[in-house]
This record gives C-alpha cells, sequence and structure tokens, in this order.
C-alpha cells in the first residue's frame, strides 16, 4: 500500500530554506525568517517584500544532542543544535557542523551551508536544507 510521507510538506518550503529567503515589512523594516504574512512588531498585513539573507550569523546558545529522533537523526548523534542570530535580525534553531563540542562557543561566527538533512526510510527521499558551519577567519 502507498502511503504519502508527512515529510513531504517539506517540499513546500524549498525556495526559502535553499535560497535562505525571509521577508521585511515595508512599514517598520524588522526581517523575519521563515517569510510571515503579516509582521508581528506592528502589524502590518500589507506588502513583505522578499529578501534573501546573507547566512552570516552568530551562536546564541547550543546543545549538544545525544539521542536524535529515531529514524531521521539517530544516525548523525551526537550532533550540535544551536540557535543562531542572523545579521539581519531573525533568530534560527540549526544544527552546526563541521565542528565539535571543544570548538562551539556563544559568539563563535558561522555561516550556513546546504547539507543533506535527513533520508526517508520508506521512500527513500532524501531531503536537503540549511546548516551552519563555524566562518573561521582566513
Amino acid at each position: 500500500m502507498f502511503r504519502i510521507s508527512p515529510n513531504l510538506i517539506h517540499w513546500r518550503h524549498i525556495p526559502e530554506f535553499y535560497r535562505f529567503e525571509g521577508v521585511k515589512c515595508t512599514k517598520c523594516g524588522k526581517v523575519y525568517f521563515p517569510k510571515k504574512y503579516i509582521c508581528p512588531k506592528c502589524g502590518f498585513a500589507g506588502e513583505l517584500k522578499p529578501i534573501k539573507l546573507s547566512g552570516l550569523g552568530k551562536v546564541v546558545t547550543y546543545t549538544t544532542v545525544y539521542a536524535g529522533v529515531p529514524q531521521l537523526f539517530e544516525d548523525q548523534t551526537p550532533f550540535i543544535l544551536a540557535v543562531v542570530e542572523l545579521e539581519e535580525g531573525p533568530r534560527v534553531l540549526s544544527q552546526v557542523v563541521d565542528c565539535n563540542e571543544e570548538e562551539i562557543k556563544i559568539g563563535l561566527k558561522v555561516k550556513m551551508i546546504i547539507r543533506k538533512l535527513y533520508k526517508d526510510g520508506d521512500m527513500g527521499l532524501v531531503f536537503y536544507g540549511y546548516k551552519f558551519r563555524p566562518l573561521y577567519e582566513e
């Protein structure tokens, strides 16, 4: 029997997740990610313009996850999960990769990258999305 995976809802968000696109309120200037249709700050229900986010930010807080969601992230444990404040203002929850627990710290500068999130075991679909990695000075 064919079953529709609840993970297919992921595809609805491809433009904002792959292009890292948010919106900016044309009345108060507040930037949001993911996109909103009404500005929570000023209540403006008019035009919220799409804005390409830089993908640059800093770690506000973090934790290490030792028990992943079964059949999705359990093979990636342990992993670092952080709240990242983007240069444009929004805060996002994301995995931080390419570093270990000893390297991560509050205030660490990071950059958004596209990586594999998980594979749907039943359908074999691979889902990609954003994660962050440390932005080391070159």
